[in-house]
């Protein structure tokens, strides 16, 4: 770590390298060798361009005094004039932007500026940056979009409205900027020949404005933008009409929705119509007292924030940790339905004046928050880094203590555990009661620690094992015995204390007890040495009873819980739990956690995948299980897990190797697209818990090199990407893996390439494939890739499935492809029934339908472009090709055995029954094979 000393060695050097001389340091404003020393952010930005040093040197905005908004402002709209173009205007922010910082973090580190001086300082710019910015980017998408008016043809402007710190004008110095879109009314454009609505004018405004404000580049970025706080979270539009969010906030939201709403304020486009629409917003806003379920609202808050601080073990972060920023807003939020105003420290007054909070724990809580926020800012102003853990190293303490004007690191922790201390007393006393019994149940000591049977199987009598104490004991015991249960230290023993009696009481009450005590026991001797789950459970007693129903119903469940104990979380929130997320929820939600990590840390990312896969299946199953959800929407669920996963990861696959090789493209210059196609259970829209993805990946037709550093022949990128693809979602990582992948099915099989070009995936299935092959397109259909691509493959598929057949050569090489099946996998003798592989099972239907599929293609029209088997069955119904009757025997027994297959897998079961289950089923199954498919 350089001195500040080494700092200003380095600056001199950059500045004489440039020609810039610089006065003696001693007539630098302020103990600019303090300042350099506690901010590597200032030094490196002075070394990288010493001019920027000479210019403030030079002026009197690093001198003692209040910062000029308004001189602000005027600095920003004269960095940004003249700005040509989005890249232009994206360089000159950035450059602003670190002129800004430095200049803020200067005055406050020199003590120029006091900490609400910072605060108003670091938001004014903030609200100029994002303001002007907006207003050249509108100028821009104007010209190319024309101009959005409403019906009376009023123009109409993007508000940005901010929510948190910067909503209260209080923004930190390396802080996320929370903001909402919004636009008065619903339209379209005029001005161009190509009209579009003012919803898709404002969402690709917004986008740009984002990208400017937060991407990365060689000048960095400006601010980080969190959209989260929008209605509907990160699967809502990126912006909506004034009537919209009227209407969302009215009907859908919730009270954190309420405390968020209290900071919020227009920063930029029409701040006039953006007061108003707070103005219509402030019955939803502001009640006009706390009832009972406001109040059991923040406690509930509060509860999970404690739980939140317990499992991470974030006692250092000065924000989210015991005592820290958070718990004093979560105080002042408790007042503010009746106090409306963002500014805490305001309300904090106004609290004392009228006496609803003793004049003491007002003056604390002020004092307490000036100095949370003074250490926030220094320790992000030192690297300009988003952080709120206080150091662990002897130099960033040093460094700390020392930008906090104090001797040393004790001095420093002594001051900082005071003001927590207070925080924390006067969060408990608004709030109310404490948030779990932390008193230690003896009998739970001695089921642990005792040797005496008799002692332990009494106790379990007591905990409600009446009939069944000895062999819980039994199971108790392999518990005591494991290496991981000898191995916990002793918070993990105090924590597994605690939890015990809660635990055993809910596995007492199960149908199955002593199945459940086992698979419970399996996960919690898994979490022995990450004993923070122990107390999230025990914290969040309110997550035990789902725990155990889940493991009760489900050893495949128990079995990803002991695996990834990440999932634990699932259970604290019931209304998710059981309500597996949509569509366009998961993909936004997936977006967001991949946008969460560091580009290009592969690693990482790969990580994450997997994690978002196993959270929702958990979802989806416990909704299964719950009976929440029927079995095809089951099953459209799991597709949609699998889907969305392979989207994200054609995305990250693609980025890879394009910035290896850059792209292929054809005679016109333009990309060349790529698709991945699903055949089998996923192309058929019935994936199952344990099922594999049959993948096939298809590319546009192109010859020649790519265009980038390293060129390689395009048919070698595209493979590339193909294994980059399987290598993100197979690859078994310590998060197991995202799925396996079947690629067997591509033209050739095993013998092709990994990747094929349109034309020769085309040749193939007209000219080359089997019978079976063709039977498989039927459930094929893309899931990932271009668009346009997609559409060809449509065609394509269509083609060859409405290509005429002889009837006989068809029956008969599906008979003989159905007994290779067999001969393979079918279960030999009668003991035992093959849901999926046996006559009359799963497999059957699924050649009946290819069958009919392939032979009356031409009947089916435009039902042809279904892929799953259900659907097909009603199209072929519906042509009576095959008779209601029928169809509803195989539709029924279709949906029984896939039913039956999900719970085995739940149950981590093979497909297979015993022989005298299904049996009238099967029969009929049979009876309709043997007149379709083996009459002659």
């Amino acid at each position: 770590m350089e001195t500040g000393y080494q700092h200003l060695a380095r600056i001199k050097e950059a500045a004489s390298a440039a020609g810039i001389v610089l006065e003696q340091v001693q007539h630098w404003p302020h103990d600019a060798e303090f300042v350099i020393s506690s901010s590597s952010f200032i030094a490196d930005a002075f070394a990288a361009n010493p001019a920027l040093l000479h210019e403030l040197m030079h002026s009197t905005e690093l001198l003692v005094g209040d910062a000029d908004e308004q001189a602000l402002r005027e600095r920003v709209i004269e960095a940004l004039a003249g700005a040509q173009d989005k890249d232009d205007l994206t360089q000159r922010i950035r450059r602003l932007r670190r002129r800004e910082m430095v200049r803020i973090a200067w005055r406050d580190l020199g003590g120029a500026a006091d900490l609400a001086q910072t605060l108003r300082d670091l938001s004014a710019f903030a609200d100029a940056a994002i303001h002007e910015a907006l207003e050249y980017l509108d100028q821009f998408q104007r010209t190319r979009r024309g101009t959005p008016i409403d019906e009376h043809g009023n123009e109409q402007q993007l508000v940005v409205f901010a929510l948190g710190k910067l909503g209260a004008q209080e923004l930190n110095f390396s802080s996320d900027v929370d903001l909402i879109f919004a636009y008065p009314c619903v339209g379209e454009t005029t001005g161009q020949r190509a009209r579009i609505s003012n919803h898709e004018y404002f969402v690709e405004l917004a986008q740009t404005l984002i990208d400017v404000l937060q991407r990365p580049t060689a000048d960095g970025f400006v601010f980080r933008v969190d959209m989260r706080l929008r209605p509907f979270g990160s699967s809502g539009p990126l912006t909506m009409s004034f009537d919209a969010m009227q209407e969302y906030y009215q009907n859908h939201g919730r009270d954190w929705e309420r405390y968020a709403l209290i900071r919020m304020r227009p920063i930029a486009g029409e701040l006039q119509s953006g007061n108003e629409l707070i103005e219509q917003l402030h019955p939803f806003i502001y009640r006009r007292y706390l009832d009972f379920g406001t109040l059991e609202s923040l406690r509930e808050m509060k509860a999970m924030i404690a739980a939140e601080v317990s499992r991470r073990d974030i006692a250092d972060h000065i924000k989210l940790g015991p005592g820290g920023i958070r718990e004093i807003e979560f105080t002042v939020q408790a007042f503010q339905p009746e106090y409306r105003d963002r500014r805490l420290t305001r309300v904090l007054d106004r609290l004392a004046e009228r006496k609803l909070l003793p004049d003491y724990a007002a003056a604390q809580l002020q004092a307490a928050y000036i100095y949370l926020r003074r250490v926030e800012n220094r320790l992000q102003e030192f690297n300009d880094q988003q952080t709120h853990t206080l150091p662990t190293d002897d130099g960033g303490r040093a460094r700390l203590a020392r930008s906090m004007n104090c001797v040393d690191w004790e001095e420093l922790t002594h001051t900082l555990q005071a003001h927590r201390e207070n925080v924390r007393t006067q969060f408990d006393l608004v709030l109310g009661g404490e948030i779990a019994d932390h008193a230690v149940d003896p009998a739970a000591s001695l089921l642990l620690s005792s040797h005496d049977e008799v002692v332990i199987d009494s106790i379990l009598v007591e905990f409600g094992f009446t009939q069944s104490a000895e062999v819980a004991r039994e199971h108790l015991l392999h518990l005591r015995e494991s290496a991981d249960f000898r191995a916990m230290d002793e918070s993990a023993e105090r924590r597994l204390k605690r939890l015990l009696p809660d635990l055993l009481r809910a596995v007492a009450t199960t149908e199955l007890a002593l199945q459940t005590l086992e698979r419970v026991l399996l996960v919690i001797s898994k979490v022995l040495r990450r004993s923070t789950y122990l107390a999230l459970l025990h914290e969040r007693r309110i997550a035990v009873p789902p725990f155990v129903r889940l493991c009760g119903a489900s050893p495949w469940i128990a079995s990803q819980l002991a695996a990834q104990p990440h999932l634990l979380d699932e259970l604290l929130d019931s209304r998710t739990l059981y309500r597996p997320a949509g569509r366009e929820e998961l993909h936004g939600e997936l977006q967001d956690q991949l946008k969460a990590v560091d580009e290009g840390d592969v690693e990482r990312e790969m990580a994450t995948l997997r994690q978002f896969r196993q959270r929702q299946m958990l979802r989806v199953a416990a909704a299964d299980i719950a009976g929440a959800v029927p079995l095809m929407i089951v099953s459209d669920h799991l597709s949609n897990i699998a889907e969305i996963c392979l989207i994200e990861v054609l995305r990250l696959a693609q980025r890879d190797i394009t910035a290896r090789h850059g792209l292929p493209r054809d005679e016109q210059g333009r990309a060349v697209g790529f698709m991945i196609v699903a055949y089998g259970k996923l192309g058929g829209l019935e994936l199952g818990y344990g099922s594999d993805l049959d993948l096939v990946f298809v590319h546009g037709n192109c010859k020649g090199d790519t265009h980038g550093k390293r060129p390689v022949n395009a048919e070698v990128y595209f493979v590339r990407l193909a294994q980059r693809i399987v290598h993100y979602i197979a690859t078994t990582t310590a998060e197991g893996f995202v799925y396996r992948v079947d690629t067997r099915l591509r033209p050739h099989g095993n013998d092709g390439m990994l990747a094929c070009s349109l034309d020769g995936f085309t040749n193939y299935l007209q000219n080359e494939a089997w019978t079976w092959e063709h039977q498989a397109l039927v459930r094929a259909r893309v899931v990932a890739g271009d668009a346009q691509l997609a559409q060809e493959f449509a065609a394509i598929r269509e083609k060859v499935l409405l290509a005429d057949r002889k009837v006989a050569e068809l029956r008969q090489e599906v008979r003989e492809m159905r007994q290779r099946m067999l001969s393979q996998l079918g279960t030999k003798g009668s003991s035992h029934f093959n849901i999926k592989q046996d006559p009359g099972g799963i497999t059957d239907i699924e050649f009946i339908v290819q069958f009919a599929t392939l032979r009356w293609a031409k009947l089916l029209g435009a039902r042809l472009r279904f892929t799953d088997n259900i659907r097909l069955l009603a199209g072929l119904r519906a042509t009576q090709v095959i008779s209601q009757s029928d169809v509803q025997v195989l539709e029924n027994a279709y949906k029984v055995y896939r039913q039956r297959s999900h719970q085995l897998s739940l149950q981590e079961q093979t497909s297979s029954v015993a022989g005298e289950v299904f049996v009238e089923l099967r029969a009929q199954v049979i009876e309709i094979w043997n007149r379709i498919i083996e009459a002659e």
